[in-house]
Formats: C-alpha cells, sequence, structure tokens
C-alpha cells in the first residue's frame, strides 16, 4: 500500500511542471485563460450532467460523492482537441493535446477522501497581422495557466445522505506579448504582460438519493462554490526592439518595468441537479449551474471592450448499460454515454455574448472485471461568433481516460 501511495505522489508531482499545458483559443487571452477542466470524462459525455455517486467511478464535480466510493480509485484523464476559426478575415485551424487530471480517491468506514491535480485553466494564442496597405505589422502571443492541487472529504450521514467538502490551491503563471512595428520606424515595440497567481478556494457538497420504488432510484446534487480571491502579481516590461525579416526580435532595450499586485475576485457558483434511473442499468439527468461572474476582472488594466455577467451551463444526459453482469457478451456490459450542453460564459466582447454548446457521447469499457475501466468519447461544438470582429470556433474533442480500482484495506489472513 505504502508503495502504491508513494509511486501515486510522484506520478502527481512529476506532471506538475507540465500542468500548464498550452490553449489554443484567442479566448484565452481573457480572465484567467481557457477554462479547460469542464469535469470528469464520464460526465462530460454526458453533456457534463454529473448527478452519480457510485462505488468505483470518481465525481469531483461534488465532494460528497466521495463517501460512495467503495475501492481505491485511481483515475486519469486526457484531451485531443482540434478546431476551425471562423472571422471576418478568414479561417484557420488549431490543435492541441492536454492532461486534463489526475486524482485518486481512498474509501473509509463512513467516508471517503480523495485529491489530485487539475489543470484548470490554459492561456495559448499566436497572432500575427501584416497591414497590406501600410506593412505596418502587429503580433500577440499567450502562454501558461492555471493549475488546481485539491483535497477533498466526504461523509455519510445517512446511507442515501453524504456532504462534502474539497479544498483548492491555485497556482500559475501567464505571460502575454504584443509586439509593434510601423513601417515608417526602424524600430518596433514590445510589451510583456508576466502574472504570477495563487489562491485558495473551497467547495461544499451534498448528495441524497431516494428510492421510488424496487427498481427506480432519484439522485439529488448541490455545490456551493463561495466566492474567493486569486492574487496576481503583474510585471510589464516595455522595450524597443530590432526586427529580422522574419518579424522575430533580434535585439531588445528595456524601456520600463512596471511591478504591481492585483486581487482578482474568483466568482460563486450554484450547481444543481438531479437524475433518474436505475442502479447499474440506466440514468438520465439535468443539472444547471449560475456562476456569479459579473464581479470579476482583469489580470491588467489595459483591456477593453470587455465586461463580465453572471453566466450559466445547463446539461443534459444519461447513461445505458445492456446487463451488468453479462459473462457472455462483453458488449452488454460497456456504458454508452450521450448529452447535450449549452453555457453562457459569462463574458461579452465588444457587447457580444459568448456562449458554447456542445453534443457529447462515448462509450465505458470494462477492463479486467467489472470494476477498471476505460473511457472513450467526443464532443462537437461551438463557441463565440463571427460577429462584431470575433471569432466563431467549431471545436471536436475526443475524450478519454482510464480508472483502475483496488482493494487496498484489507485485513490479511496470513503473513
Amino acid at each position: 500500500m505504502i508503495k502504491k501511495l508513494i509511486f501515486l505522489l510522484v506520478l502527481l508531482i512529476s506532471v506538475s511542471s507540465r500542468g500548464q499545458q498550452a490553449a489554443s483559443s484567442p479566448y484565452s487571452f481573457y480572465g484567467i485563460g481557457d477554462v479547460r477542466f469542464k469535469g470528469n470524462a464520464e460526465a462530460r459525455m454526458m453533456g457534463g450532467a454529473s448527478v452519480f455517486a457510485d462505488s468505483i467511478h470518481m465525481n469531483f464535480q461534488n465532494p460528497a460523492s466521495f463517501a460512495g466510493i467503495k475501492l481505491t480509485t485511481f483515475t486519469a484523464g486526457a484531451s485531443l482537441n482540434t478546431a476551425r476559426l471562423n472571422a471576418f478575415q478568414g479561417n484557420e485551424k488549431s490543435q492541441r493535446t492536454t492532461l486534463d487530471y489526475l486524482m485518486v480517491a481512498i474509501p473509509l468506514a463512513k467516508s471517503g477522501f480523495g485529491f489530485g491535480l487539475i489543470p484548470y485553466s490554459s492561456v495559448g494564442y499566436k497572432i500575427r497581422n501584416t497591414d497590406p496597405l501600410t506593412n505596418d505589422y502587429r503580433a500577440f502571443e499567450g502562454t501558461g495557466g492555471v493549475n488546481k492541487v485539491f483535497l477533498s472529504y466526504a461523509y455519510k450521514i445517512k446511507p442515501n445522505f453524504s456532504l462534502g467538502l474539497s479544498a483548492h490551491y491555485n497556482f500559475g503563471r501567464i505571460e502575454t506579448t504584443t509586439l509593434e512595428k510601423i513601417s515608417v520606424a526602424q524600430l518596433g515595440t514590445q510589451e510583456i504582460n508576466t502574472s504570477e497567481m495563487s489562491g485558495f478556494n473551497l467547495d461544499l457538497g451534498a448528495y441524497y438519493q431516494y428510492k421510488i420504488n424496487s427498481k427506480l432510484d432519484l439522485s439529488t446534487s448541490f455545490v456551493f462554490t463561495p466566492q474567493s480571491s486569486l492574487k496576481s502579481r503583474n510585471t510589464q516590461v516595455v522595450s524597443t526592439v530590432l526586427l529580422l525579416n522574419t518579424y522575430e526580435p533580434f535585439d531588445v532595450d528595456k524601456l520600463d518595468e512596471v511591478n504591481q499586485t492585483k486581487t482578482l475576485k474568483m466568482p460563486s457558483r450554484y450547481t444543481v441537479g438531479v437524475g433518474i434511473g436505475q442502479s447499474k442499468k440506466w440514468m438520465f439527468a439535468t443539472e444547471f449551474s449560475l456562476q456569479q461572474s459579473s464581479n470579476f476582472g482583469t489580470r491588467t488594466n489595459d483591456i477593453s471592450k470587455v465586461d463580465y455577467e453572471n453566466g450559466f451551463k445547463y446539461s443534459l444526459g444519461g447513461y445505458y448499460i445492456p446487463n451488468y453482469s453479462s459473462f457472455s457478451n462483453y458488449f452488454k456490459k460497456i456504458t454508452y454515454r450521450a448529452g447535450f450542453r449549452y453555457e453562457r460564459t459569462g463574458l461579452i466582447i465588444n457587447q457580444e455574448r459568448i456562449r458554447d454548446y456542445a453534443i457529447s457521447g462515448g462509450f465505458g469499457l470494462p477492463l479486467g472485471g467489472a470494476f477498471s475501466n476505460l473511457n472513450l468519447g467526443v464532443e462537437y461544438g461551438r463557441r463565440g461568433t463571427a460577429k462584431a470582429l470575433l471569432i466563431e470556433e467549431n471545436y471536436t474533442n475526443v475524450i478519454i481516460s482510464l480508472s483502475l480500482n483496488d482493494r487496498w484495506f484489507v485485513k490479511r489472513k496470513y503473513d
């Protein structure tokens, strides 16, 4: 058991330095970047609906679900994202592969706890433009993101009712670069903004299951995330640069450096979900989240034509298992999932609301028996708009996760 814990801890530490994966979206310029974590793979395949809490699947969105874990569970998820970016000026394509999460859950007598690492948001864009009339040149580039390390604990108040708490430490670094040169000037101007961010936040969760009859169960879920603060230590460096023919900076002469500390208000969030189904057979669920993001600010003060409003997300989805205990037909043991998601992100640019909606589906493939499983899914969606000189993203996410389950705390009969 000790060796397994050490292995998992080393694995978490080894990837933490790579936690800030590149995004590929111009919208990642705003706020703390493009929020990549949309939930566990199982929930994402159901449109983000996370109204489930069983003994072998981890549900990070609601910390109360950790009380239902019966086996020690390790899960890891990753995504391949491809997108087509449509704008008034033309079209482009982008692609990225990211690690989504690493998590561990360990059951106790009437409770359970979990911990893990989540690369939460990413900044990643590279835009270059040369005016064909004046030959003026502009370039914008951004990298970095925010990671989460979390610790969750849940306690089962009654057999069908549990409460949970998750504590998160958020940390990360974001760097944005703006480069500009007009044709009549010998030198260009470069501005580099760097933000080092850190802070804590909490999730409070409750889960209740009611047995309607001998077959049907009604599941309800509630999660509250209080408003928190994220401290951003900002450094702005302005320089003159000599550009090569390829527009790569060759020589830099620093003109000014400004340091300041700014506190971002991370919005509170309320999530309510309800689902109906038959254990180990099927479930149909819906979930609604309201995010108080109207008070959210930007890392720096020089971003114009951007506002924030309260956002929300609506999810609808479910799963179906033909025969969970089938021995003769493997396909009957597969979990089939599908769902739909609609989200108003809370971001307003040039007076246009940025919306995000998608359909998704996938499979849960049992491995080595009935407990461990491999999840494969796909999500098709659209975000943003090509109006008001903005960009419409048509994206496809290929989702994969591995969930390994084992019984660690078993007293040996023989030594």
